[in-house]
């Protein structure tokens, strides 16, 4: 049995293994073609994951969130696109979609006006904008229930064959 890490700095990956109770030659006999040495180096920070890596390290740890923190944070692609996803329980996520289509459905009308000319002029575009951002909300928010659901999935609190 592996040593408890007293480092004070864990990166993600550590700290989801270690929210597994899995010592690093565990978690490489479930990942299969990651080496203890190579978890290491990984939460050591001595290397970068491969993505494949991260989706091994998601699916051993039952912690979906890892892609997400990897594109958003580590990925060079990713950190130009792809948003953090925030952990949320359902009736939170639930009440931010209710709430933020609630404030779209004030602001339709002006949608149509805006957009039906094909052209935003310069006098729309702080309508325009604001729609953008609560639009952008709804986009977070539906991401953030797309992990609530693949974390329930991973801890088995949904049959993934039922939705």
């Amino acid at each position: 049995m592996g040593r408890k890490s007293i480092r004070e700095n864990k990166n993600e990956y550590q700290l989801a293994r270690e929210a597994c109770n899995l010592t690093r030659a565990e978690a490489s006999d479930l990942m299969e073609f990651i080496s203890e040495s190579r978890i290491e180096k990984i939460e050591s920070e001595k290397c970068e994951p491969h993505p494949e890596e991260i989706i091994a390290m998601a699916n051993a740890y039952k912690k979906p969130g890892l892609c997400n923190y990897y594109c958003s944070a580590k990925c060079p692609l990713g950190k130009e696109s792809v948003p953090p996803v925030e952990e949320k329980n359902l009736s939170q996520i639930t009440l931010e979609v209710l709430a933020t289509l609630n404030n779209l459905n004030k602001e339709k009308d002006r949608m149509i006006e805006i957009t039906a000319d094909g052209v935003i002029s310069d006098d729309e575009m702080q309508d325009f904008s604001r729609i953008r951002k609560q639009l952008s909300q709804i986009s977070m928010t539906v991401d953030s229930l797309q992990l609530w659901i693949e974390n329930t999935i991973a801890e088995g609190g949904i049959d993934p064959k039922k939705l």
